[in-house]
């Protein structure tokens, strides 16, 4: 049985809040992932957990915003991720697409919310993804500044958009699409 298929469960019935709501959290981006935004229910959520569909909706009022909570849990991952790279101005560029190819491994189905949110018209998910791409970029940029990299807004515009690429890349199950970098430029 694969990962994403078992039930997950915290330890014993008498879990605290946070740690159901983590559960309901981690379960929601394995459902959304598999069935996308639209076929994903709240339903499947909690079987996927172990509880009722009523105790999703006491912890999120209603599957936008479990979904909201999802994928800016994702970005959450990537700014942390990000946060922690510390390199100099000649590896920065090779360290950043490191660290992201490793939370591609790690976190798929995050990056999959993202790619799926694209798509998505409703004003809260469009917002959020806003706010995660913009909240990205600038530390990525700030990064880049700090190490004194030339022409930092021209490295961020590449490596966001090579991010993108790898997404799309994930996405499809097309790895032939995965950006190529050229070794004289990292």
């Amino acid at each position: 049985m694969s990962k994403e298929s078992t039930t997950i469960r915290g330890k014993g019935d008498e879990s605290p809040s946070i740690n159901r709501r983590e559960q309901i959290l981690e379960a929601a981006v394995v459902v959304f992932a598999e069935h996308g935004y639209y076929r994903a229910t709240t339903a499947q959520v909690a079987e996927k957990v172990g509880i009722s569909q009523p105790y999703v909706f006491k912890v999120f009022k209603n599957k936008e915003e479990l979904f909201v909570a999802a994928l800016e849990r994702s970005f959450e991952r990537i700014v942390q991720a990000f946060q922690g790279v510390n390199a100099s101005a000649d590896t920065l560029l090779q360290e950043a697409i490191r660290v992201y190819e490793l939370l591609m491994e790690t976190h798929p189905n995050e990056i999959i919310l993202q790619v799926q949110a694209l798509g998505i018209r409703d004003g809260l998910i469009r917002q959020t993804m806003q706010n995660g791409m913009s909240k990205v970029t600038s530390l990525v940029g700030g990064k880049f500044i700090a190490a004194g990299m030339p022409h930092p807004e021209v490295l961020v515009s590449s490596f966001m958009a090579n991010g993108m690429l790898c997404n799309i890349a994930m996405a499809l199950e097309m790895p032939e699409l995965k950006p190529k970098h050229h070794p004289e430029l990292l």
